[in-house]
């Protein structure tokens, strides 16, 4: 179970860290069926060419094209996920931070993201909310190193707080990220701070937070595993992309 401190800080600052929370022996077993999965291209996978991020191949033709970002759709993919996404232990978490009823999108991240050594994009600050349709933007996001993160591999960057900001449509470009080019962004972005994870942390955060990465610097592929969940009052808006699959009931 959570303790106050930690519902607290994640309700204050948007995300917290929780050490530890995944086994290094599991995440090795991960990391090997993900390997296995990019070497036999077993789709549905987004290349870093997709994305259309600054840094990334112009198209999956270009040098670099065939750079695999996301394994798709994690949970179907094996039992070895799907009973970790579901697991008792992080029911219990996130029913602290959102109450009774938990549901797992297989819309939104359910996946296994890498960030390659060679082409990997930059990844500008955002919302994950800016694209999902929800009644209210309060889903949260778990996200299980499978190794070290750090700043040359293309950690997690963050807004604290930001998830309470209230931020006008001209602070975004047409994709809906935060516009470094305006004196009032400026002064948010200067509160960065960076979220370094060892193998085996688990982040939390609200899909309202601003977040940002780096490319990978290094020569070992960072892979990391992330899903989101809702309230289970917390609906889809009909016939939207957030509804197309079913969700998963973790109750």
């Amino acid at each position: 179970m959570l303790n106050t401190a930690q519902i607290e800080q994640f309700h204050q600052h948007g995300y917290l860290v929780l050490p530890g929370f995944g086994s290094l022996e599991y995440c090795e077993q991960v990391l090997q069926f993900a390997q296995q999965q990019l070497d036999a291209v077993a789709l549905p996978i987004e290349y870093e060419a997709d994305t259309r991020y600054p840094g990334a191949p112009a198209s999956r033709d270009a040098e670099g094209g065939q750079t695999a970002r996301r394994l798709l759709q994690a949970y179907a993919r094996t039992p070895l996920i799907a009973n970790w996404a579901t697991q008792a232990a992080l029911a219990e978490a996130l029913g602290q931070l959102l109450g009774a009823g938990v549901r797992m999108s297989q819309v939104h991240h359910n996946c296994i993201m890498t960030k390659q050594a060679r082409f990997s994009s930059l990844t500008g600050w955002h919302r994950d909310s800016r694209y999902w349709q929800f009644q209210r933007a309060e889903l949260i996001s778990v996200w299980l190193a499978l190794r070290d993160e750090k700043i040359e591999n293309g950690c997690l960057l963050v807004l604290p707080g930001s998830h309470r900001w209230q931020v006008n449509a001209e602070q975004l470009d047409s994709a809906q990220f935060l516009r470094a080019d305006l004196p009032e962004n400026q002064a948010l972005l200067a509160q960065a701070v960076s979220v370094p994870l060892r193998q085996g942390d688990v982040l939390f955060f609200s899909s309202n937070l601003f977040h940002a990465a780096g490319c990978n610097q290094t020569r070992e592929t960072k892979f990391s595993m992330v899903f989101t969940y809702r309230a289970h009052d917390n609906l889809p808006a009909p016939d939207s992309r957030s509804a197309s699959l079913p969700e998963i009931d973790l109750t």
